[in-house]
């Protein structure tokens, strides 16, 4: 579809469809859900039901606590 016409083509243009799938890159789970840095985001991770149970995807450029042990250590190793 190039150019939206006249008419809605019944089927394709008349209805609003959610995105299937939500963001993976934590920065980009935050800006969609306007939150700030002291967020955690893995609450906001946009979930999809599958059979009976639901499933998210690993949230990538996550910030965590085992992170900033390893930042560490690999400064103290160039010290």
């Amino acid at each position: 579809v190039v150019k939206k016409g006249e008419q809605e083509i019944p089927g394709l243009t008349d209805d609003q469809r959610p995105r299937r799938l939500g963001p993976k890159r934590a920065s980009h789970i935050r800006k969609l859900f306007a939150l700030e840095k002291k967020d955690d985001v893995r609450k906001f991770v946009v979930r999809r039901e599958v059979k009976k149970t639901t499933k998210a995807p690993k949230i990538q450029r996550l910030i965590t606590p085992n992170m900033l042990q390893r930042k560490r250590y690999y400064k103290s190793i160039i010290r």
